[in-house]
């Protein structure tokens, strides 16, 4: 009798909880990022680089979505092999203070969804656009928020990265940067005993099971990780591991971010630890089915956290 009064007081909890105008916010958040999620993953063909009518198509869905948010939004376009490929950039915050960039990538690797990698951060990206606006009059820094093009190999560790033109041009212009973080692959999670893998060694320090999202930089990048962790802990209550490592460890260059170190910039990437976790990566099965929505949108309340 004891055992069944307090099931039914959890069951009236958690139904209290969904009830509540926090639950309901966190439902809404849910299918704001898995609507995200689904659309990108079903573009065909997939958003890779030589697709450019299905980037294109991200890209008008990408500024669609911000236009709520957001008072203008640019596009940075460049040329590779003839074609022109585009960051979509927006900004929330005085112009005239310190810049936070936040990015993620919009493209995929050769013919396949991309459901985490990486329409996940892409979504989050949107939600964390949708927070900063609701708070627009209380920002104390410029947030560049920028959707870049050219992630995935065969561009990868080259000049031609969304990443590396969006960091060569702020550099030019003599922008103020703070440090930068990249949204790379957020959406994928098990509880499962040995679901979580690590760069050789590692796996002795850390948790077995892939139910984490990890904060992950240079040696040098220690101190940002550690400000931004304060932040992120205290505004969600998802699991958040670091590493703070020497950039040829396996993994801790696996982003964007890598492309803003060479001007001196502190840059880190938030990441469900993709390859090492997911077995989905790169493959044909990467699709919305897949993700945990509700972690997704713990993420993005982490981050929010931290980057205030």
């Amino acid at each position: 009798m004891h055992k069944t009064r307090k099931i039914a007081r959890v069951g009236l909890l958690a139904l209290a909880l969904f009830s509540s105008p926090l639950g309901a916010k966190a439902k809404s958040d849910e299918l704001f990022v898995r609507r995200h999620v689904e659309y990108l993953s079903t573009i065909e063909p997939a958003r890779n680089h030589r697709n450019l009518a299905s980037l294109e198509k991200a890209v008008k869905y990408i500024r669609r979505e911000l236009k709520p948010f957001v008072k203008s939004i640019r596009l940075e376009e460049y040329r590779v092999l003839e074609r022109t490929y585009k960051n979509v950039i927006a900004n929330i915050g005085p112009a005239d203070k310190d810049t936070i960039v936040i990015g993620a990538h919009y493209d995929v690797c050769g013919d396949q969804p991309g459901a985490d990698d990486n329409a996940s951060g892409v979504a989050g990206l949107l939600l964390l656009t949708k927070y900063l606006a609701a708070n627009s009059t209380e920002l104390k820094h410029n947030y560049e928020l920028v959707f870049y093009s050219l992630e995935e190999p065969p561009y990868f560790r080259t000049s031609f990265m969304g990443s590396a033109v969006h960091a060569d041009n702020l550099k030019s212009r003599g922008t103020k940067v703070r440090y930068m973080i990249s949204l790379e692959t957020i959406g994928y999670y098990s509880e499962k005993a040995g679901s979580q893998e690590y760069p050789t060694g590692l796996g002795l320090f850390y948790p077995n099971q892939g139910n984490f999202i990890a904060l992950v930089g240079r040696t040098s990048d220690g101190p940002l990780i550690e400000l931004l962790k304060a932040g992120f802990t205290k505004n969600t209550q998802l699991k958040l591991i670091s590493l703070a490592a020497p950039s040829f460890v396996t993994g801790i260059d696996f982003s964007d971010h890598l492309n803003y170190w060479k001007h001196g910039w502190h840059a880190v990437m938030v990441t469900d630890t993709a390859f090492m976790r997911n077995k989905n990566y790169h493959e044909q099965s990467d699709t919305p089915d897949t993700l945990d929505y509700g972690k997704i949108v713990e993420v993005v309340r982490g981050v929010y956290g931290a980057i205030r």
